[in-house]
């Protein structure tokens, strides 16, 4: 990436409502070690008592505290006994509210990315919020990250400023997978990108533990 692409973004743009940060995200640049991707589709959900679709919705637990804690940083919650997803945390401390990265472009770090996803064609290495994480490397052992001052200058892990999406190429429309909230139109996507997932709406599924909330139905 050019030295123009090098810069993180600044905690002041996470400190600010979910659906205002989630569609300035598309074409930024997520990296975490050794691999890097343009992100090319969001999604955002909204605090306590307010996003019925929430991980926060009913308050502060020990799974969603680090949405409580500052903006900025990475928010990991495992789903379905075998997913992980990774989300970044808006406004203020206290708050409660995120952006579910849903999907992006491996721009770096191409032969990590495809040896953690074996099997998938380029486009769909990161194709879906759990294949994202997949891609990247992200477990649970990094939930409270700070993508503003973890970023070591060998790419630990940042949003840098990439090159924003064109306002004319973004798109919005009802969430993925949710069973309440669902005509929220809080997706973003890059239209025509080839790595965004394809929109599920939700199906109801026998689950161990009931949980309605941020992206609890990965395209995976």
């Amino acid at each position: 990436m050019g030295g123009g692409l090098l810069k993180p973004l600044p905690r002041a743009f996470f400190d600010r409502p979910s659906h205002v940060v989630a569609p300035e995200l598309l074409g930024r640049v997520l990296v975490h070690g050794p691999v890097s991707l343009r992100l090319t589709e969001v999604e955002a959900y909204g605090g306590p008592g307010e996003d019925p679709a929430a991980h926060t919705y009913r308050g502060k637990t020990p799974r969603n505290a680090v949405m409580f804690g500052p903006p900025g940083h990475l928010y990991v919650y495992f789903t379905y006994g075998m997913h992980y997803c990774a989300n970044l945390v808006c406004l203020p401390e206290e708050h409660g509210s995120a952006v579910l990265l849903r999907a992006g472009e491996i721009v770096e770090g191409l032969p990590l990315a495809r040896e953690r996803r074996v099997k998938a064609s380029d486009r769909d290495l990161a194709r879906g919020p759990a294949r994202l994480a997949v891609a990247l490397g992200l477990h649970r052992e990094h939930n409270g990250l700070d993508a503003i001052r973890d970023f070591s200058g060998n790419g630990t892990l940042a949003v840098l400023e990439g090159e924003p999406a064109d306002p004319a190429r973004v798109r919005s429309g009802p969430r993925t997978g949710i069973s309440v909230a669902k005509e929220t139109p809080w997706r973003f996507w890059i239209d025509g990108d080839p790595t965004v997932s394809p929109y599920k709406a939700h199906v109801p599924r026998r689950r161990s533990a009931a949980a309605t909330s941020v992206g609890d139905a990965p395209s995976s």
